[in-house]
């Protein structure tokens, strides 16, 4: 058994993957928590005896046998918590230009149910989900293999954009943006943005998808009791406001209480500018604090969460994008007139088959600068203007919403709001960012966080590592427990957990 003491800053994913990661390898660990609940975006909260979700709202690949339930089962979540299928006939529906182009669940029935609206187009999907799979295949992470074989595909297609390798596959420039109509779950910018990504995501959930039945704060929880039952911990309203260091290496944490514990090795699941802020020492050099405060953040969002008369809308076994203009890309540049270009709409799964929808979630992107006049206020205290625009533009998405559902509005009982500084004060995101740092195909090198940094016995980990999502966050956690434990051992341990 290894006597080493891991700290671990935030309960994120991320850094409760790293727990039960660690403490299953004998490290001691402790992770602290500023918040009362643990989780991150995986933390739900309740209002008039509903639930609702703030962040994870489904995931993919979840079945037996594949990636992330391979993944689950590892971590001690397999059959602790509950998972509903999405619909397997259009598990993502599209509306764009007047008509919903439905996402099927696996490679053929996408392919045809594609072709039915695009019937030329057939060839040319196929060649499009080769792609797809290739990439993701090519992935020893995203894959599960240890030995990487497909450097250079990988290569490839973190260099060219998303829609310049789509556009190259496909002649139809209408399905060309249907097929990224779930921009929203990665806030991808046009010519920016890797195909790479593209490919994960649509691969991870066209395999399957699935929504938390109760709520994806219980993943939270069964990972937290899985780190006690290794005899970690988790201490909640536990700031941590120092990385304390000596000439060569980090010796310890200091709460905001005053109280210090010493570590061998320090974990941060915070967002990376959050972790330089505790750090306050020559082993990190100014020009990298500098290259960090420069990468740009993806998008924050405006969220409406919307509680129902009882049983007035039927439960959607799908997720809903909705588009109002002519294009899927760009619906971060708006203006008072034009927003929302687009949005998110999903409903939550309380209870397994449910008939009746309790709650959902309407989602849209909001740039900062809308509240940045609040930037120095606090939740719960921002006043009655900020109150007066949250209502406004509340009523604005469920205008839109309206338009495709249109018995809705009289169907909602109350509702209720979150900005992108609700975001910031709750995960401390950069600027509220949905998704933290951008990809970007232009400056791949300089937009890159490694999990390592310039102190040896202090590791970054959480979405700002590798890529965001339950997937992403979790593979880059076995990137950052791998420089303690190789991530060869951790393949071993996952495959073994799986037979």
């Amino acid at each position: 058994m290894c006597e080493k003491h891991i700290v671990i800053i935030g309960s994120g994913l991320g850094g409760l993957a790293c727990g039960v990661i660690l403490a299953k390898n004998g490290y001691r660990v402790t992770i602290f928590e500023k918040e009362s609940q643990a989780g991150g975006c995986l933390q739900c909260f309740k209002r008039d005896g509903v639930k609702f979700e703030t962040g994870m709202h489904f995931v993919g690949s979840a079945s037996q046998g594949q990636t992330l339930g391979k993944l689950m089962r590892y971590l001690g979540l397999d059959g602790r918590v509950r998972l509903s299928m999405l619909n397997q006939d259009g598990y993502d529906v599209i509306s764009f230009r007047g008509q919903r182009y439905k996402f099927a669940m696996g490679r053929e029935a996408f392919i045809s149910q594609m072709t039915e609206y695009f019937p030329f187009q057939r060839q040319n999907l196929k060649k499009y989900f080769d792609l797809v799979e290739n990439v993701s295949r090519a992935s020893s992470l995203h894959s599960l293999k240890y030995a990487d074989t497909g450097g250079m595909i990988n290569m490839e297609f973190q260099l060219r954009s998303i829609d310049e390798v789509i556009d190259s596959v496909v002649s139809d420039p209408l399905l060309a943006e249907v097929l990224v109509g779930t921009l929203p779950l990665y806030a991808a910018k046009k010519g920016k943005a890797p195909f790479s990504e593209h490919a994960f995501i649509m691969d991870f959930y066209n395999k399957s998808a699935y929504r938390f039945v109760g709520g994806c704060d219980v993943v939270a929880d069964v990972l937290v009791k899985v780190i006690e039952e290794l005899g970690g911990s988790v201490r909640l309203r536990s700031c941590v406001d120092k990385i304390l260091c000596d000439d060569t290496h980090a010796v310890a944490i200091e709460l905001k209480s005053g109280e210090r514990i010493s570590c061998d090795y320090v974990i941060s699941d915070a967002h990376p500018l959050r972790t330089l802020e505790m750090l306050n020492t020559s082993l990190i050099r100014p020009a990298f604090r500098r290259r960090v405060e420069a990468i740009p953040q993806t998008v924050g969002g405006f969220t409406v969460y919307l509680k129902y008369k009882p049983n007035a809308v039927p439960y959607m076994n799908y997720n809903f994008y909705g588009y109002n203009g002519d294009n899927i890309w760009g619906c971060e540049n708006y203006d008072e007139a034009t927003w929302p270009k687009g949005y998110l709409y999903m409903h939550f799964c309380h209870e397994p088959q449910p008939r009746f929808a309790e709650s959902g979630v309407l989602l849209s992107y909001m740039n900062f600068a809308d509240v940045a006049q609040w930037k120095d206020s606090f939740v719960g205290h921002r006043g009655k203007e900020y109150e007066l625009f949250k209502k406004e533009k509340a009523e604005q998405l469920i205008g839109a919403l309206q338009r495709e559902f249109p018995n809705i509005r009289q169907c909602i009982e109350t509702y209720y709001t979150s900005t992108p500084l609700t975001y910031r004060d709750y995960t401390g995101t950069e600027d509220g960012s949905m998704y933290g740092i951008v990809k970007d195909i232009n400056n791949i090198s300089a937009y890159r966080i490694s999990h390592r940094t310039k102190i040896r016995n202090v590791l970054l980990t959480g979405q700002n590592i590798n890529s965001h999502g339950m997937l992403g966050v979790l593979v880059g956690s076995i990137v950052t427990c791998g420089e303690l434990l190789s991530s060869k051992l951790i393949f071993q341990q996952i495959m073994e957990a799986n037979r």
